[in-house]
């Protein structure tokens, strides 16, 4: 196929697919979501093989507990509650404009959960680091 033909195809050459240049506020917001639902989807294998440790025993327990209590696994930990965030408002954001609620109002959205996802991020880092 040539290029011209590739862009009738797909609207645009495969070359510029990951080209951030010219993408709209509501293109990165769904990038955004796919990978944070990627990595919510990732924790969840990952804490299903972490609570499999309970069936070695209390000590294999214990010890793994005393590794999660480490600093760089508490800031995991915070990437999970801003994941949870990201997610669960935009996909509320999507659900509202979706559904013909708000639709002229959808920068004003994402702007907004983007602020409460600030306001999540920072509460958990206190409350985790205090």
């Amino acid at each position: 196929m040539t290029g011209e033909e590739l862009r009738e195809v797909g609207g645009r050459h495969p070359s510029r697919w990951l080209d951030p240049r010219g993408r709209h506020l509501g293109t990165w917001a769904f990038v955004l979501n796919r990978l944070t639902g990627l990595g919510l989807v990732a924790y969840l294998y990952l804490h299903l093989i972490v609570l499999s440790t309970l069936l070695r025993g209390p000590d294999a327990w214990d010890g793994l507990v005393a590794v999660f209590r480490r600093p760089v696994f508490l800031a995991l930990d915070v990437l999970l509650v801003l994941g949870l965030a990201v997610h669960g408002l935009n996909g509320l954001r999507v659900a509202l404009v979706g559904s013909g609620l708000l639709v002229d109002r959808h920068k004003a959205l994402l702007v907004a959960a983007g602020v409460l996802v600030g306001l999540v991020g920072l509460v958990a880092a206190v409350r985790t680091f205090a």
